[in-house]
């Protein structure tokens, strides 16, 4: 479904990623691993369009996107979950997610889709006429998760949806990501810290570190790498 080939990237004179090459198969969990500034946001940020790569080349579904605008990347079916969740807090919830599918006109698709939400997250329905900013840090990536899904996206790119919350609630909000793509096909793109968690549901890896993939397996070898329990299991 996605593939980058040999993409370098920069900010100003800093070199965020060095000729990053990965692949990403429809309907899998694929994760990045690395320590911060390792470029995982940044691999992720050149998927969506907001960051232009220097050279190499990004295909989605067989098509080159690198040179694309963001919005015609979410048109394409490719959605992103940022870091911090960057919701309009000032809205309510149902607001939020409602502009989730700003580029939609099937309305009656939309109405399903909400209710597919409420269904993965039932506490967004008991709050949807809350405002977003007054939910909790784990309600907040939720929503945040849920406004993505109102896009309709084949492809969704999370970013570090774990950062900030509590261990109970992380796992809930694991699980529910593994639901989705168990049982909708839907094909993930995850950045996470937590690497244990990430490789419990993914089925492959990439490590990067200094904007380079120095190592790419199938999650259970990853697992049992020597070097990756050491440096991101703890263990």
């Amino acid at each position: 479904m996605l593939r980058l080939d040999r993409v370098t990237a920069a900010y100003g004179p800093i070199v965020a990623l060095r000729e990053v090459s990965l692949e990403v198969e429809a309907g899998s969990v694929v994760t990045l691993l690395g320590a911060n500034g390792a470029g995982k946001t940044s691999t992720l940020r050149v998927i969506s369009g907001l960051l232009r790569p220097q050279s190499g080349v990004v295909e989605y579904e067989g098509e080159r996107i690198d040179r694309l605008s963001p919005d015609r990347i979410v048109r394409l079916g490719i959605a992103q979950v940022p870091e911090g969740r960057q919701l309009f807090s000032q809205l309510t919830v149902r607001e939020n997610l409602e502009l989730g599918a700003y580029l939609r006109r099937d309305r009656a698709g939309i109405r399903q889709d909400l209710e597919r939400v409420f269904n993965y997250f039932p506490i967004l329905a008991q709050r949807q006429k809350q405002a977003a900013g007054s939910l909790s840090g784990g309600e907040q990536q939720m929503l945040a998760i849920g406004r993505a899904l109102m896009a309709r996206p084949r492809l969704l790119l999370l970013d570090e949806p774990s950062l900030g919350l509590a261990p109970l609630v992380t796992r809930e909000i694991f699980r529910i990501i593994h639901a989705i793509n168990e049982q909708e096909g839907l094909t993930v793109l995850l950045v996470e810290q937590n690497a244990r968690l990430a490789l419990d549901i993914a089925r492959k890896g990439y490590v990067l570190e200094t904007g380079r993939v120095v190592l790419s397996d199938l999650a259970d070898n990853l697992r049992r790498n020597e070097e990756v329990r050491r440096s991101y299991l703890g263990y």
